[in-house]
């Protein structure tokens, strides 16, 4: 209860922290009052525009106002639309959490029984042939393998139409069916990490003292590394891919630009091209609670998976 207390606390600092520096950062960034009015205004238009918005007061002042209606769910009004910045995000926030969820679904399904195979055919031709192909996905970013994958099946096999993204609502399988490979261009290099990572723990725990005494009680290889070993061995992985989540949000901002998907990534860059600050705050503090929030639960898992984390 200690240990999650701790987390707790660091969690809400971290957050604290956060936001108010990105707070700060967009009122040195810029004058929105510019971009709103243009450059045509007078002074007496812009002068009466910040006393509206309030950005004649002091900074911390503004910051404690704008912290509070926070936490009670106003994000503020959209410089660019007028419209609530809640309804803005709450709109393509969902369809990011699904491109996030299937990225996610699709590195355990592919990653863990990859791992497990290259580690049971140590030094074998499979094996070799996942390690170099796992270092050369490594070092590609994601938004080139959403290009590659976008030209492969969506201009030569036509499997998708790039940029004709459908909502779920209107068309459930085409919504999938296009989704897929944006989520895949997310969890492919997420994949070779996984699989390097759980068979290097593979091997690591099949070296280890229990491993030879099961070996000594007449258990063979396959029965000792899924009777033994692989417990051990995950414990790590599942850590990693826990925390990965977070990382693949933040992803999913440039393969959103890719697809054309008109997720919260997406309209992110928007809002910071057209200097929409109060939309561009709560997207930063909204993608800063999803990766604190993961974090703290990949922490919390980790601690109860291997005991040896509560003592230390």
């Amino acid at each position: 209860m200690k240990y999650i207390l701790k987390k707790l606390c660091t969690l809400v600092i971290t957050l604290f922290i956060v936001s108010f520096l990105a707070f700060c950062a967009f009122q040195l960034i810029g004058d929105p009052v510019t971009a709103m009015l243009g450059t045509n205004a007078t002074p007496e238009q812009a002068e009466a525009l910040r006393e509206t918005l309030g950005f004649n007061r002091p900074l911390l002042v503004q910051y404690g106002e704008w912290l509070v209606h926070f936490v009670q769910g106003d994000m503020g009004v959209s410089y660019s639309y007028n419209i609530p910045v809640s309804e803005m995000v709450l709109e393509k926030l969902p369809i990011t959490l699904i491109l996030t969820l299937m990225a996610f679904v699709l590195t355990v399904i592919i990653s863990i029984p990859l791992g497990i195979l290259t580690a049971r055919r140590e030094n074998g031709i499979f094996d070799r042939v996942m390690t170099v192909l796992n270092q050369v996905v490594m070092a590609i970013p994601p938004f080139f393998i959403g290009i590659l994958l976008t030209c492969v099946f969506g201009l030569i096999l036509h499997v998708f139409q790039p940029g004709n993204f459908d909502m779920v609502r209107n068309d459930p399988l085409s919504f999938l069916s296009y989704m897929i490979f944006p989520a895949l261009s997310i969890a492919i290099p997420r994949i070779a990490m996984t699989v390097k990572m759980l068979r290097t723990s593979i091997l690591e725990q099949m070296g280890q003292d229990y491993i030879r005494t099961a070996y000594s009680r007449g258990h063979d290889r396959d029965g000792v590394l899924w009777g033994h070993a692989l417990r051990n061995a995950l414990i790590p992985v599942v850590t990693f891919i826990a925390v990965s989540v977070a990382e693949m949000v933040a992803g999913s901002i440039v393969i959103e630009q890719v697809f054309s998907i008109p997720g919260i990534g997406r309209l992110l860059l928007v809002s910071i091209a057209t200097r929409d600050f109060p939309v561009v705050q709560a997207i930063v503090v909204i993608l800063a609670l999803w990766v604190v929030v993961v974090n703290f639960i990949a922490d919390v898992l980790y601690q109860y998976i291997d005991p040896r984390i509560r003592l230390n």
